[in-house]
């Protein structure tokens, strides 16, 4: 006879929406044993890689030729290409600016004729200086005539004074004529000496009103156009710039700690962006006592000059500037990683032979740079020394070297 719980197991059993949860109650318990199954798996493949990267032992060492080189010890900075000489080319007389007769990037030589001042106020002042100087100068003219005509006077009545002829009033009128005409005649004479120079000055405006290059260079910039007023009582208007870029002089600036290193003729080179392996070589001309601070980092200005015959470089580039305190030139020289227990001028360095085995060996040092280290006796050239050990992304389990590296 069935029970009441037995008919509940059947009308449940029955039921769809029982069913369907019963199955994925199933399901879901054969996915966390499939998800266990997965764990142990990638467990034991990762114990076997480390159990195979163990047989095979560690990475091999990074090795470093022996070869001939320099060494420089070299003080960085950064630096700003500047034309040598650059001249700011100003109006000095005013009005309308008339005619501009060159452009940025035109090569001009000294006295050429670059721009032009509308000069029609100048012309009219000189011409009115002109014709006060020679109304002057007529004036003057008179003047002398009658400056003769007053000697002649008092030599007569001078003549006839002695023969009691004339009387002492007649006498002194024709003296003082004399006087008056021969004062007249010095008046005129200053006078006409200010007429002149107050000529020249108009005439050297109106010669303002051409603007001529003060130097043989290139033009830089331009900065007034055409039809502008210039107004030369309140400052004077710069024009255009004319640059001599045949020489340009690299401004760097040297921290604090560093300006000390350098003294004038120092030798310096620097490279710029896009420049490749090109250097420029200078000597250092004037080390500024005046420091800038940028970004609370002092900074001394240091300063030198390169040839630019070939034009390559332009105003404003930014160099990557290296200052060489000391330096040797075609030395044995290895990379101060392998340098190890450094003292009294040797250190100890581990030589790997062409079998793959290694020997320690002591070398005497020279000069010792940040990269790299004079050897001056213990190795040749060519042989190899461990200079680190190589990253796990770039060693080999084919052989007993390792990478080698260049420095």
């Amino acid at each position: 006879m069935a029970t009441e719980t037995d008919e509940v197991a059947t009308l449940t059993a029955a039921d769809p929406v029982v069913r369907r949860a019963s199955r994925v109650r199933r399901f879901l318990r054969r996915r966390w044993w499939l998800a266990i199954i997965a764990v142990l798996a990638v467990s034991a493949g990762g114990w076997w890689l480390a159990s195979r990267d163990a047989a095979d032992g560690a990475p091999p060492p990074l090795l470093a030729e022996v070869v001939r080189g320099d060494i420089e010890n070299a003080v960085t900075a950064g630096g700003t290409i500047k034309p040598s000489t650059i001249v700011e080319v100003g109006a000095q007389a005013s009005g309308q600016l008339e005619k501009v007769r060159v452009v940025v990037g035109q090569i001009v030589a000294e006295g050429d004729l670059l721009a032009e001042i509308d000069a029609t106020v100048q012309i009219n002042k000189v011409e009115q200086a002109r014709a006060g100087l020679r109304a002057t100068e007529a004036q003057r003219a008179a003047t002398e005539s009658s400056l003769t005509l007053a000697k002649a006077n008092a030599a007569r009545q001078e003549r006839l004074l002695a023969a009691e002829a004339t009387s002492q009033a007649e006498y002194d009128s024709a003296m003082n004529a004399l006087v008056s005409a021969r004062t007249r005649l010095v008046v005129l004479e200053l006078e006409i000496e200010q007429s002149r120079a107050s000529l020249a000055s108009d005439e050297a405006e109106l010669g303002y009103t051409s603007i001529y290059a003060p130097i043989s260079g290139t033009v830089v910039s331009i900065e007034r156009s055409e039809g502008e007023t210039l107004n030369v009582s309140q400052q004077t208007p710069t024009i255009l710039r004319v640059a001599d870029l045949s020489t340009m002089s690299v401004h760097a600036g040297v921290s604090e700690a560093d300006v000390g290193k350098l003294e004038i003729g120092t030798p310096v080179y620097f490279t710029t962006l896009g420049s490749g392996e090109r250097r420029w070589q200078g000597a250092v001309r004037q080390i500024s006592p005046t420091p800038k601070t940028e970004n609370n980092v002092v900074l001394y200005p240091v300063i030198f000059d390169v040839s630019n015959d070939d034009g390559a470089l332009l105003p404003d580039m930014t160099a990557q500037v290296f200052f060489v305190v000391s330096a040797v030139r075609d030395v044995l020289k290895v990379p101060v990683g392998a340098l190890r227990d450094m003292r009294d001028g040797t250190a100890s360095v581990r030589v790997v032979g062409g079998d793959g085995t290694a020997e320690e060996r002591t070398v005497r040092l020279g000069m010792v740079s940040r990269i790299s280290a004079e050897v001056v006796s213990g190795l040749e050239a060519g042989e190899q020394v461990v200079a680190g050990i190589a990253e796990e992304q770039s060693w080999s389990r084919r052989g007993p070297a390792g990478r080698v590296i260049a420095f």
